[in-house]
């Protein structure tokens, strides 16, 4: 676990290059929405959220006064039809926005929008935050080579993201991870360390506890958890390499202790050999759409040159792999990782991996 301060300045947002807007373009990213992220910066006045143990959460619900709310309503049920269906103005009727909330910690100061369906009293949230082209890089990577897809729209300088759903890991980690059974803990500690891999190898920074959920899922007697970030802010721009790393967070320490307790260190290597093979073949299943996202990000600018220089030489370092020595830029260092991954790692079969199980036994 490192001692010092993993992050220690600010990340700055960098706005979207025309090579990302026409890729954004092309896989229908990016459409006209009716409001914009300055739009709901005008509110009234705002009251603190507390949790259900009356922790400030950092986000403030806030008011307009009552002749923009109607307006600012209507246009905020437009863009959930917009996200979620056809765009359609024929559901709009039985929605209702029942919470309008702003958060005044981290970097995106994002506005959470709580719709509500009347008929039933299901709801869903929504996101409306300031386009930052390392957070919608870092979107893309997440919906091309993780298990998962996301869904989110861009138009001009406003970011719509879709709510993901599942337990906050700092909350997990403080009110259920001591309840989890044996066989949930060994588990769990199987998803940390792929979730580990995933990040390192995409570049995904800053995994402290708060940025990720925790997702449950209950499977005959037993119930199976999933690891998902849901902060995509530090995508490729932090120098040092151990920010790649969830393990690395202090936040993290009582997951990787679960590891330690859990598994032997055979496990967490075959464990990592399976992620990265996944990778791999994520890679290979993605090939054009991924080497669109990576010419768009090759000609950005989304990081300092003293950032780039410390994590090429990190990671050369870690791997004696001169692509990466010689990447000019932040988009070539991710090139240059998936590349490394795809060339040790698409070729692993099954057999190799039941080979290694059964050395464990």
């Amino acid at each position: 676990m490192s001692e010092y301060k993993l992050i220690s300045q600010k990340k700055p947002a960098f706005p979207v290059n025309k090579k990302l807007g026409n890729y954004l373009k092309r896989h229908n990213r990016t459409i006209k929405i009716p409001i914009f992220y300055d739009d709901l910066l005008r509110f009234q006045g705002a009251v603190a959220v507390y949790d259900k143990h009356d922790n400030d959460t950092l986000w403030i619900r806030v008011f307009y006064n009552e002749f923009e709310r109607a307006e600012i309503d209507l246009y905020l049920k437009k863009v959930y039809n917009i996200l979620h269906s056809n765009g359609s103005d024929a559901s709009i009727k039985h929605l209702n926005v029942d919470a309008i909330d702003f958060c005044t910690f981290g970097n995106s100061k994002p506005f959470r929008i709580k719709i509500r369906n009347i008929l039933n009293d299901n709801y869903t949230y929504f996101y409306v935050k300031k386009t930052d082209a390392s957070r919608i890089y870092g979107l893309e990577l997440e919906d091309i080579l993780s298990p998962y897809n996301l869904n989110f729209l861009v138009y001009e300088d406003t970011l719509i993201e879709e709510h993901i759903s599942g337990i906050p890991g700092d909350v997990f980690i403080n009110d259920y991870l001591e309840d989890c059974l044996d066989i949930e803990k060994a588990q769990l500690a199987k998803e940390f360390v792929k979730f580990n891999e995933r990040c390192m190898i995409r570049l995904l920074g800053d995994m402290r506890s708060y940025n990720y959920v925790v997702v449950p899922t209950h499977d005959f007697e037993n119930v199976v958890y999933k690891i998902r970030p849901i902060d995509f802010d530090q995508q490729c721009y932090e120098g040092k390499f151990k920010v790649y790393y969830p393990q690395f967070f202090k936040e993290n320490i009582k997951l990787v202790q679960l590891v330690g307790d859990k598994l032997t260190s055979e496990s967490i290597e075959q464990y990592q050999i399976e992620e990265r093979s996944i990778v791999a073949k994520r890679i290979l299943g993605s090939r054009s759409r991924l080497n669109r996202l990576l010419t768009a990000m090759k000609s950005d600018n989304i990081s300092t040159p003293k950032n780039i220089e410390k994590l090429k030489s990190e990671i050369f370092e870690f791997t004696g792999d001169i692509n990466f020595r010689d990447s000019d830029g932040m988009g070539e260092v991710l090139d240059s990782a998936l590349t490394f991954v795809r060339r040790n790692y698409e070729d692993v079969s099954m057999k190799t991996i039941i080979q290694q199980q059964q050395r464990l036994h």
